[in-house]
């Protein structure tokens, strides 16, 4: 009977990490396919001028990984202040409550499953959030939790440790500023920049924090069990990337809710909204 339930353990984790893999070779194919879709319209605009397409290839692909340093922070005091300004602006005065930004009674609910790792995520975040989040979240009709599933994170311990950061964040209703300032600052996949460190530097830049509570409540059970409970959710709906999420009027049934073409683009949201206010 032990030897059943550990081969059984052993498949049920080798189809999480294959899930992962798959994600993951997903994700990389439709960045390669962004940046090849690039330069070939850079190409027909440029043709006959040789150097120009070598500068504007050179540029394109600057863009593709969206100015990101390897290490992730910012080198300069301009550049955080720059950070924490443009998240305070976005989200500032908009309740908060652990995971959750928005009003309480707000009439709808999104549900954001996400890896603070991941860049599709960050596409998401940086370029069709801050045009939803004034348009349905500060006016009160919609509510946005985030939730964790690993992805991009190549280490499990490693994404516990940076999301149940996250989540700790919001025992001081701080938790979305804390994965504002994470995705902005994210560094370059796979290179192992996501460090204490690291983790500490993005903290000390979110406003108010209480650095020497969070450090303690990062300890406690209840965020890594609702990592835990979050991927478990993701699987159980059939999420295989991140982002990924679910919609519906809050305390009611959820529904899935894809992205036809980008997630960088807030049409697919802002038409789900919409139709449930509406119902």
């Amino acid at each position: 009977m032990l030897c059943v339930s550990s081969i059984e353990g052993d498949e049920g984790d080798l189809t999480r990490k294959q899930r992962r893999e798959q994600a993951r070779a997903e994700r990389k194919a439709m960045e390669e396919a962004a940046v090849a879709s690039a330069m070939r319209r850079t190409r027909l605009a440029q043709l006959g001028i040789a150097v120009g397409i070598v500068v504007v290839a050179i540029v394109v692909v600057l863009i593709a990984t969206s100015g990101k340093s390897k290490s992730g922070i910012p080198k300069t005091a301009h550049e955080k202040n720059a950070t924490v300004a443009e998240i305070s602006s976005l989200i500032g005065g908009i309740p908060q409550s652990g995971n959750t930004l928005g009003s309480p009674t707000a009439p709808v609910t999104l549900e954001y499953f996400g890896d603070l790792e991941c860049p599709i995520c960050r596409e998401f975040t940086l370029h069709a959030l801050p045009s939803i989040i004034p348009q349905w979240v500060r006016s009160g009709k919609l509510r946005i939790e985030y939730h964790s599933m690993e992805t991009a994170t190549r280490e499990p311990e490693v994404f516990k440790t940076q999301q149940v950061a996250a989540l700790a964040a919001g025992k001081q209703n701080k938790a979305w500023n804390f994965i504002e300032t994470f995705y902005h600052e994210q560094g370059e996949e796979d290179s192992g920049y996501v460090t204490e460190k690291y983790i500490q530097g993005i903290a000390s830049q979110v406003p108010g924090l209480n650095l020497s509570e969070w450090s303690s409540d990062r300890n406690s059970s209840e965020y890594a069990n609702d990592v835990t409970t979050d991927g478990q959710t993701a699987n159980n709906e059939g999420f295989t990337g991140t982002p990924s999420f679910l919609i519906g009027h809050s305390g009611g049934a959820m529904s899935k809710l894809n992205y036809t073409s980008s997630p960088a683009e807030p049409a697919f949201v802002n038409e789900a909204v919409e139709k449930l206010l509406k119902s």
